[in-house]
């Protein structure tokens, strides 16, 4: 699906991509509304994340108010979530993850194998963004992955569209993408090789990494979001593809970053639980607050990141207003990554890209 909108819509390198998951409850006054009753028995929830400073945020969000409200939860933080970790831990019979962040089309592709089906109809989903709940996950927040660059390394100025970056005598530098299926590794090459947003689905894997060879060799292919944020950060990179989570920092650190909104990939990340966790209950109880909309506020004023529940009312400070892909500042267009799609080719695709980046 794609929306060329600001308004929500409704509706070198790394070698390996099993970690393609996203770039990082319960109400404050009390229990979410859309969730059970307090579980029947005290609990200790695994929850695996991206670490760092998106964690700390989903603390504070998340996973704080909701133990004050179901005072019998706590919480164990982990970090990274893994799908191959994930598989050998469901294929050993010894699940120890009970809460995982995802790509919702990589735990609907493994749904029912790797991750367990939910029964998510307490949820109420009237004021959801479509697609939020799938059969195995349930999406918390919208990820935008715009390009941007270090201010201070275009003094003349920057690239200003998505073929800027892929045009190197014009813009030189070395340029940072994760390889991460979410962060629009696919999709900003077809953008740059002249598909338009609305056609962009079915993707071309094979034109896609084509036109991704043109600057491979300009390029840093950072195995994960914390990585990348760090070498824009040492000033390694130039220009990057990077979630608006991950920019936020960096412009409260004081760092000039200059937002390039031509056309800007935009994709849900969700929580699944993996088949067989030890307190499945109780992860459901859990998930299903994050979507109320005190929680969803809470996340995007800490993050940036777009919300999930359109009662959301976020009150956004000056850093994560310049993230906001659905805020004013986005003058451009917004794909927002068809989870269909990559439910049904997400092995076949990784697999591709895997082989690629090794190459």
């Amino acid at each position: 699906m794609v929306s060329r909108s600001r308004t929500l819509p409704i509706g070198v390198a790394a070698l390996a991509v099993t970690a393609l998951l996203s770039g990082c409850a319960g109400g404050s006054a009390g229990a979410p509304s859309s969730t059970s009753a307090k579980a029947d028995a005290p609990a200790t929830i695994t929850y695996v994340g991206y670490g760092g400073a998106g964690q700390d945020a989903q603390i504070q969000a998340w996973q704080k108010p909701y133990t004050a409200a179901h005072p019998n939860i706590t919480f164990v933080n982990t970090s990274p979530p893994d799908v191959a970790q994930v598989k050998a831990q469901v294929d050993s019979g010894s699940v120890q993850w009970d809460v995982v962040a995802t790509a919702p089309y990589a735990a609907q592709q493994n749904c029912g194998t790797l991750f367990e089906k939910l029964d998510l109809s307490k949820v109420d989903q009237s004021q959801l963004v479509k697609g939020t709940v799938g059969d195995c996950y349930i999406g918390n927040w919208i990820n935008a992955t715009p390009i941007a660059y270090r201010t201070d390394a275009f003094p003349n100025g920057g690239p200003k569209t998505v073929a800027d970056f892929f045009n190197k005598k014009r813009f030189p530098g070395q340029r940072g993408i994760v390889t991460n299926l979410q962060n629009g590794i696919l999709e900003y090459p077809l953008l740059a090789d002249g598909v338009k947003p609305d056609d962009l689905y079915p993707l071309d894997v094979d034109r896609a990494l084509d036109k991704l060879s043109e600057i491979r060799d300009v390029t840093t292919f950072a195995p994960n979001v914390g990585a990348l944020q760090q070498a824009v950060q040492s000033k390694q990179v130039d220009m990057f593809l990077l979630p608006d989570s991950r920019l936020v920092p960096l412009l409260q650190s004081g760092m000039k970053l200059t937002i390039v909104w031509d056309e800007t990939v935009a994709a849900l990340n969700a929580f699944a639980i993996p088949k067989g966790a030890p307190n499945k209950k109780a992860a459901v109880d859990f998930i299903s607050s994050v979507v109320e909309p005190e929680q969803v506020a809470k996340i995007s004023e800490l993050l940036g990141v777009a919300p999930v529940n359109k009662e959301a009312k976020p009150k956004l400070d000056q850093y994560t207003k310049q993230v906001q892909v659905y805020g004013p500042v986005n003058k451009g267009g917004t794909v927002l990554q068809d989870v269909d799609w990559y439910a049904k080719n997400f092995n076949e695709t990784s697999t591709k890209l895997t082989t690629w980046l090794a190459g």
